[in-house]
């Protein structure tokens, strides 16, 4: 892999790892306020907003600037979040402002890869990008189910951090803030690593930055990538599954809690189990799927669909733990080659900053409309049984319009070819 490239995956991985630590920290913050059950999709709901609303502005803000610097500065605004957490700012607010970081962070380290990566390793690039994203929502996930666990609470450790806090005046009186601490020490870090990413030399044309003309940019850049057959099919795939994901992430704490009687710590390791299924998933990928062929991995998302539903059916532990391990192994499968075509593809029709907005848009607009579907009906108190079954049906009936879809597309297209 090209220079810098590594310390790239190891300073994303840093930052990547504090978000998702920070979202159980959070969600721990609103039980601790005493807010209602169905805030806590919310917190997820708030993070990724910012990557709807500011798609048209992150793109070519990411061609403007040396990508590595921007990241750095990105996880400047990441700890301004943190501190909010420190106040008595609503938690789905404080975690708003992380999203506001994060959504100008994604472009930039997407399309950061793009140009440093020859388009023949680009599967690989995704499979190190995608391992270690998943490594940090592992680790992640962990880390956060441990700072808000009883032990870690009584612990030396974080007895020294909340009086190193009380001392330095932060208005806090929570066992949450040596947790708090923790995570800007992990932020801090990652910004370190990154500012010695070296610049990628990439320039791209100057285009107009007054609000009209970036709208008009980004809508046009939306509707090429969408029209373009490969495009169009990955775009489709990576919506989808990232809707899924950050549903699914929600759904699986609040079924371990209903249905296998865990505590959120101990819920929250559940998906550390998904995270090693999707790091396997994504290096048999990155060794096995050519770019060239990167559709013919679309069947594993029906797998993936009802692997889920049968998730949800499940009560024996031991079974789950399987279960889950799979489902993000498929899953891993599934999103790294689909994720390298449509990172090639854009960066052919557009710039790497604005495929990966239009990319980042569409992915998280999907999951801001399954969070909020998925937060509704916990407020109607649905059973999360057959809400992660049906939900795992749907997934399966789509995923297999999209494999008949491309399936009928190449036997027309296959005449042309000869």
């Amino acid at each position: 892999m090209p220079t810098g490239f590594h310390l790239l995956i190891a300073a994303q991985f840093l930052s990547s790892l504090a978000d998702n630590a920070l979202l159980i920290v959070a969600m721990a913050r609103l039980q601790e306020q005493g807010w209602p059950v169905w805030w806590a999709p919310l917190l997820k709901f708030a993070f990724t907003i910012s990557y709807v609303v500011l798609a048209p502005v992150v793109g070519p803000l990411a061609d403007a600037v040396p990508k590595a610097r921007l990241m750095a500065w990105m996880n400047g605004v990441k700890v301004l979040g943190v501190l909010l957490l420190f106040t008595s700012v609503h938690p789905v607010l404080a975690y708003a402002v992380v999203g506001l970081g994060a959504a100008a962070y994604a472009p930039a380290k997407y399309g950061l890869v793009t140009e440093l990566v020859p388009p023949r390793r680009l599967v690989a690039a995704n499979g190190w990008i995608e391992i270690s994203i998943v490594c940090a929502a592992l680790l992640g996930t962990v880390t956060g189910g441990g700072l808000v666990s009883a032990y870690f609470r009584h612990s030396a450790l974080a007895h020294a951090v909340r009086h190193a806090v009380a001392d330095s005046g932060v208005p806090l009186d929570s066992p949450l803030a040596a947790s708090m601490a923790l995570l800007l020490l992990l932020y801090a870090a990652a910004s370190l690593l990154q500012w010695g990413v070296p610049d990628s030399g990439a320039r791209y044309e100057r285009r107009p930055c007054h609000l009209r003309a970036l709208l008009c940019d980004f809508m046009d850049g939306n509707r090429v990538l969408w029209r373009d057959a490969e495009g169009g099919l990955s775009l489709a795939v990576t919506t989808l599954f990232w809707g899924v994901g950050a549903t699914l992430q929600f759904a699986v704490l609040r079924w371990a809690q209903d249905c296998l009687r865990l505590p959120l710590d101990q819920a929250a390791y559940l998906q550390a189990v998904v995270a090693v299924g999707v790091v396997a998933g994504a290096a048999l990928a990155g060794r096995l799927v050519a770019l060239h062929s990167a559709g013919r991995v679309l069947p594993a998302g029906v797998l993936l669909g009802l692997l889920i539903s049968a998730v949800a059916m499940t009560r024996d532990f031991s079974l789950a733990l399987v279960l889950l391990a799979v489902v993000g192994m498929v899953g891993g499968i599934l999103v790294v080659p689909m994720n390298a075509l449509l990172q090639h593809r854009g960066f052919q029709l557009l710039t790497a900053g604005r495929s990966i907005a239009v990319q980042g848009y569409n992915e998280n607009l999907s999951s801001l409309v399954m969070l909020a579907v998925y937060a509704g009906l916990l407020a109607l108190e649905a059973p999360i049984v057959a809400l992660m079954a049906l939900f795992g049906l749907a997934i399966a009936l789509a995923m297999l319009a999209l494999t008949v879809l491309r399936w009928r597309s190449g036997r027309a297209a296959a005449p042309q070819v000869s």
